[in-house]
Formats: C-alpha cells, sequence, structure tokens
C-alpha cells in the first residue's frame, strides 16, 4: 500500500467515525424526545451498524498482517 493510499483510507477512516459519532448522539436524542420516531431510529441504527463494519474493514486493511 502506497502512502498516499494510507493516507486516503485514515482520513475516510475518520471521517466514518465521525459520522457513527454522530448518529450515536442523533439516536440518543431522538430516543430521549417524547413522540420520536421509531422507523427513524431504526434507520439510524441500520446506517449506525453499516458504519461500522466500514469502519472495521478499513482498520483491518491498515493494520498489517503479521505471520506468528
Amino acid at each position: 500500500m502506497t502512502k498516499d493510499e494510507e493516507r486516503e483510507l485514515r482520513e475516510q477512516l475518520a471521517r466514518l467515525q465521525q459520522e457513527h459519532r454522530d448518529l450515536d448522539a442523533a439516536i440518543s436524542a431522538l430516543q430521549h424526545s417524547p413522540g420520536s420516531d421509531l422507523l427513524q431510529v431504526q434507520r439510524l441504527k441500520k446506517r449506525k451498524l453499516y458504519l461500522r463494519d466500514r469502519i472495521s474493514h478499513i482498520e483491518d486493511q491498515l493494520t498489517p498482517d503479521i505471520i506468528a
């Protein structure tokens, strides 16, 4: 992996982590507000799970394989 590719992956990882944190805050706010839209909460949770999977995938790419 080139330095540019690694930098791009790290930038993408930072953006995804920020979006994941933002979704966490939005979900929490929606769940604690009266009359919250349960369908919207479910959609946000599904998006959050997708982001977690993408974050894990990118972290795996950035972690070098170590043969023990």
